[in-house]
């Protein structure tokens, strides 16, 4: 197999796809793990996992692809920090539950730090030499914030304000602080394919017509555009009826427009969907080659306004997504099909994608 990422052209005119043996490769799945996903910023929940000091909540950083024990803290000075969650000494995890304490004590052999990632106490190596050392204390992550909202990162290659700030900057009007999770709408989807095929289906409102009948005629297919920024895009979706549309300020960038919803995509594998009553939080989790999760999260601020709306049939939607993507993962090992040409009027997405894909693929 071929060690060096495939190439995509600049211009999408002329560029090829990604072949068709790329969404079956372990071996790229092993490199995206490595090479993508410890670099990118995860989302990690709501502000109200930690939100009173002495509280702490542990949790997996980039769950199912890179499966990192952390745990956020608040400590006493009411700060929020994101904190590696295994033992400095023997690698015991040390919080198991989430809790209220004033320190994290490993049960293993007591070895205790403050809440700001400090070795407190180390029983039994009272006759160690060049103890304690930095690297005894707890590693501290990147952790970003956005309107409640909380995400971590090993060695990010962005800083968050610049990889949020798509986002950040077109739904600054909405009331974002006050969505509350609706766990009954919110579900996990395992989807056969390859991570990078859901991304791909996401990233264009080409097939909206041919395989999603009620979103279709909710939306003006012929209106709708993608933006794309330096770490992500924009699908814009124009309400085609009688729908909630947003109520747009003076100045907005789409004012005058019926916007019915924004479909955010934040590299490599964040989707915030964004309608007038709420978000619609997607985290898809690489597992293998050939096995994602899909995590929808259902923020709603106004659920009044959600049954006249475009997203008001999220899991249908999403089960037509998964049947399609499936299918194509199905043969995307067949001997006929190499790579693929893109549609330039409706694919910027994907292309997009696909060469910031190969790009942090090639090391860059």
């Amino acid at each position: 197999m071929d060690r060096h990422p495939p190439s995509i052209d600049a211009e999408i005119q002329r560029a090829e796809t990604l072949p068709g043996s790329f969404y079956g490769s372990a071996h790229w799945h092993e490199e995206a793990r490595a090479r993508v996903f410890a670099r990118a910023w995860h989302f990690l929940g709501a502000g109200e996992l930690a939100r009173v000091p002495g509280q702490l909540h542990p949790t997996l950083l980039g769950e199912g692809v890179l499966d990192e024990p952390v745990v956020l803290v608040r400590d006493r000075d009411d700060e929020l920090r994101c904190l590696s969650n295994v033992c400095t000494h023997r690698g015991a995890l040390l919080c198991e539950g989430p809790a209220i304490a004033s320190q994290l004590r490993c049960r293993y052999h007591g070895r205790r730090f403050g809440l700001d990632g400090r070795l407190l106490a180390s029983p039994g190596f009272e006759g160690a030499t060049g103890f304690p050392r930095p690297e005894d204390d707890l590693p501290r992550l990147p952790i970003g914030v956005w309107r409640g909202f909380l995400f971590a990162a090993l060695a990010p290659d962005l800083d968050f304000g610049s990889w949020i700030a798509p986002l950040a900057e077109r739904v600054a009007f909405l009331p974002v602080e006050q969505a509350v999770l609706d766990p009954a709408r919110s579900r996990d989807y395992l989807v056969h394919a390859n991570w990078a095929l859901y991304c791909d289906n996401y990233l264009e409102g080409f097939h909206v017509p041919f395989v999603h009948a009620g979103l279709a005629a909710a939306i003006d297919c012929g209106a709708y555009r993608t933006e794309l920024f330096a770490a992500g895009s924009l699908q814009v979706g124009i309400a085609a009826g009688s729908e909630e549309v947003f109520d747009l300020p003076a100045g907005h960038p789409d004012a005058g427009q019926r916007v019915a919803a924004w479909w955010f995509w934040l590299f490599p594998n964040l989707m915030v969907n964004v309608y007038p009553w709420g978000i619609s939080v997607n985290v898809v989790q690489p597992l293998s080659a050939d096995r994602t999760r899909v995590r929808f999260l259902h923020y709603a601020w106004d659920p009044g306004r959600m049954a006249n709306s475009a997203g008001s049939a999220i899991d249908r939607v999403e089960r037509e997504d998964e049947a399609v993507v499936e299918s194509v993962q199905r043969v995307t090992r067949a001997a006929l099909y190499r790579r693929g040409r893109y549609a330039p009027a409706h694919e910027t997405g994907v292309h997009h994608f696909h060469r910031l894909l190969v790009a942090r693929l090639a090391g860059a």
